[in-house]
C-alpha cells in the first residue's frame, strides 16, 4: 500500500500473443511493484493474432496463476481508460532495447496526454530474455522451428497445435 493507505494498482497490457517467458518476467517482476497487478489482454488492430481474446485470456490467468496479485482481464478501448477502470494509478511496460524504447517514450507522451494522473514505468527485460518477441515466436513456430527457449512447454504445446490447425507442421 502506498504512504496513504491506498492501493496500488498498476495495468500491465498488451496482446500477448502468445505470452513469453520475456512477458513472464516482466510480470513476476512488476508484481512487486504494485499491490495489485492487472494483466490487460487487447487486440492490436495492426498484428494478425494466432490466437483469440478468449484464448489468450485464459493462457495468460493459467500462467500467472501462482503469482500473488495478480489479476487477468480482456479490454477493447483506449489503454488510458482501461487503467482509469481498473483504478490503477501505474501503466507498466516492458522494454527490450532501443527501438521498443523510442515507440513507448511516443505511446507515454500521447498517453500522458490523455491522463496526466497515471504513470508509466518501463521495466527493462532480463538480458537473457531480450530478443524474444512473440511475432518471432511465431514466425519460428510456423517455420518449422524450435520455441520452447522462448515460451514455456504448455505455451509451446499450444502454439504447435494451432500451426498444426492452419497447416504447418512442425517441432515446436
Amino acid at each position: 500500500m502506498s504512504a496513504t493507505g491506498a492501493v496500488r494498482i498498476g495495468v500491465y497490457p498488451g496482446t500477448f500473443d502468445p505470452v513469453t517467458l520475456g512477458h513472464m518476467d516482466i510480470i513476476r517482476r512488476g508484481a512487486k511493484l504494485v499491490d495489485r497487478l492487472v494483466i490487460g489482454v487487447t487486440t492490436n488492430a495492426s498484428k494478425s493474432p494466432m490466437f483469440s481474446s478468449a484464448e489468450r485470456i485464459a493462457m495468460m490467468e493459467r500462467e500467472t496463476a501462482g503469482i500473488a496479485g495478480v489479476s487477468v482481464v480482456g479490454f477493447d478501448s483506449l489503454l488510458m481508460d482501461f487503467a482509469a477502470e481498473q483504478g490503477a494509478s501505474t501503466i507498466l511496460r516492458g522494454v527490450r532495447g532501443v527501438t521498443d524504447f523510442e515507440y513507448e517514450y511516443q505511446l507515454t507522451g500521447m498517453n500522458r496526454a490523455i491522463n496526466p494522473l497515471i504513470e508509466t514505468v518501463f521495466l527493462m527485460a532480463d538480458v537473457s530474455l531480450q530478443p524474444i518477441a512473440s511475432r518471432l515466436v511465431k514466425e519460428i513456430a510456423l517455420y518449422c522451428g524450435p520455441i520452447v527457449r522462448f515460451v514455456t512447454p504448455t505455451i509451446a504445446a499450444e502454439v504447435a497445435a494451432r500451426v498444426a490447425q492452419i497447416g504447418r507442421k512442425g517441432s515446436v
